[in-house]
């Protein structure tokens, strides 16, 4: 059946439009890998879409009056545009709003069910009586406990990205009437996480289930091992999988109106669903990518959602049983603006589709800037300066200015033909030694996941071209010496050659200006470096 892979990225929340944060943390990340892979020729599937369940979305809906699907209808065709138009390839972004998603989701909770893999407990959880309603997690807002932060949801802290129950709150009250919300029994499904902690500290420690090897751990990124080695550490608590709102995915058994499947018990199955509809497009079995350990599952996400990829979905996964886990979870940090937080709420964001009205076929400027500065061991910030000076010292001056005096070179003095190498000398033999290895270790940093280091391979080759062009300065050596001046051009082009390749995960657009400038067509990754 050969090798698969299948890479996921966070399904986005259709509630808001997609800012600078998004993309740095879990989508240009994933789209260079992929792109990576496509040029290798790997049979890969790249799955994302829209999250379009959950309080946030009614909260969303509820704040402008909307109903969940005009909110949903909204943004999710805003944000699939605006993906596309950044160049993110995915195989499929798909909707969890979509029937097969619902069917997915549901034949997941069913099958657990049946098995008795669930707890069913009435508990107490806050109600605002003011609304007649249970409140969802994000509906409450409090004290973190954790790092004191005074705006935590009852699922999550932002601020230390801690995942919380409403419970652990200090001083909640209803994020829609601002009132504080009282307990109120009701019946709940729940994941007995408790029972799973010895596979999972061994499939997190090791990466083994059952005597069978599942990933080198020594590639997962400290902190995502650090982050579950905790969560596991601390002893993991039941977690319920059902909550009591209208909207989502509802719960397929009698007697239970009212009540829908957890936003983070559905959501991740929405990879598979998606995969499902993919699979259906273009004549696949999805199964092959699932359910075969040939096939290796890669996350990308933020640091945020480490426990839903790492901890929970892995259990589910093993408990309907033949899936495959995660090879890895490359999370990324978070991305910070001018020194401050990214904030929705107080509009302090770089909104996606508002970048590319002011700064008009510029992608490549961003993708670029966001992958030097991407969070990937801790949190990073984002300045427009920084982004002015690394488009212009960096893009413009190395690269750009690079291609730029080849291409005019070779247009000036052999009408645009490149030119037959004649001798090389030690010179030329050090630069083409330099070549050839580039790709491979542009390579080996991109399959860590190390991207920040790919970019800088990438750049350098374009700063050894600069250096050669000006140690060699062949728009003098033309005078006196032409066969030198055509090996110097010929080398030079072959460098640029390799840029059109190894410069494609990272700078799509870019690639394509660079191939089509030298006439050069379906090149795979190994053609990078070639004499």
């Amino acid at each position: 059946m050969g090798k698969k892979h299948i890479v996921t990225s966070a399904l986005l929340y259709a509630n808001g439009p997609i800012h600078i944060g998004h993309i740095a943390g879990a989508y240009f990340p994933a789209d260079i890998y992929v792109r990576f892979l496509r040029l290798n020729n790997e049979d890969v599937a790249f799955i994302c879409g829209s999250d379009e369940h959950g309080a946030a979305i009614t909260l969303q809906a509820k704040k402008l009056g909307l109903t969940p699907k005009e909110i949903i209808d909204k943004y999710h065709n805003q944000n699939k545009k605006t993906f596309a138009e950044f160049g993110i390839d995915f195989s499929i972004y798909h909707r969890t709003s979509e029937k097969i998603h619902h069917e997915t989701a549901k034949e997941f909770f069913t099958s657990l069910e049946k098995n008795n893999l669930f707890e069913v407990k009435t508990t107490e959880q806050y109600f605002d009586d003011s609304i007649n309603q249970f409140l969802a997690d994000r509906y409450i807002e409090g004290e973190c406990p954790k790092c004191g932060y005074q705006h935590a949801y009852g699922d999550q802290c932002e601020k230390c990205g801690s995942a919380l129950s409403p419970n652990e709150l200090i001083n909640p009250k209803s994020t829609i009437s601002g009132n504080k919300p009282v307990l109120k029994k009701t019946k709940h499904w729940y994941l007995p996480m408790a029972k799973h902690e010895k596979w999972l500290a061994k499939w997190i420690d090791e990466g083994v289930i059952n005597d069978s090897k599942y990933h080198d751990t020594k590639t997962w990124k400290t902190q995502v091992l650090g982050q579950c080695k905790s969560w596991i550490n601390s002893g993991l608590k039941s977690r319920a999988i059902t909550r009591d709102l209208e909207w989502g995915v509802k719960v397929p058994l009698e007697n239970s109106e009212g009540k829908v499947l957890y936003v983070w018990f559905d959501a991740p199955i929405g990879y598979i669903s998606a995969t499902k509809a993919w699979a259906k497009l273009n004549n696949k079995k999805w199964e092959d990518y699932w359910k075969s350990r040939d096939t290796e599952l890669v996350h990308f996400i933020g640091k945020d959602n480490i426990v839903f990829h790492c901890i929970i979905f892995p259990i589910i996964l093993r408990l309907k049983k033949n899936y495959i886990l995660p090879k890895n979870v490359p999370a990324n940090e978070f991305l910070n603006l001018e020194g401050n937080k990214l904030s929705t709420s107080k509009n302090w964001a770089i909104w996606l589709h508002e970048y590319l009205i002011d700064f008009k076929d510029q992608q490549d400027s961003l993708r670029y800037a966001l992958c030097a500065s991407a969070p990937e061991n801790k949190d990073t910030d984002f300045t427009w300066k920084e982004f002015q000076a690394r488009n212009n010292n960096e893009l413009v001056s190395i690269l750009g200015n690079f291609v730029n005096r080849v291409v005019v070179l070779t247009n000036k003095y052999w009408g645009g033909e490149v030119p037959v190498v004649d001798i090389t000398n030690e010179y030329d033999e050090q630069i083409l030694s330099i070549l050839k290895k580039s790709p491979t270790k542009i390579a080996k940093s991109i399959k860590k996941f190390r991207f920040r280091e790919a970019l800088t391979e990438m750049m350098n080759l374009a700063r050894i071209g600069n250096k050669y062009l000006a140690d060699c300065e062949p728009w003098k050596v033309i005078k006196s010496d032409e066969k030198r001046a055509k090996t110097i051009l010929n080398i030079s082009l072959q460098i640029t050659a390799s840029l059109s390749i190894v410069s494609e995960p990272f700078l799509p657009f870019t690639s394509k200006k660079l191939k089509d400038i030298l006439n050069l067509t379906k090149l795979k990754w190994t053609d990078a470096g070639v004499k």
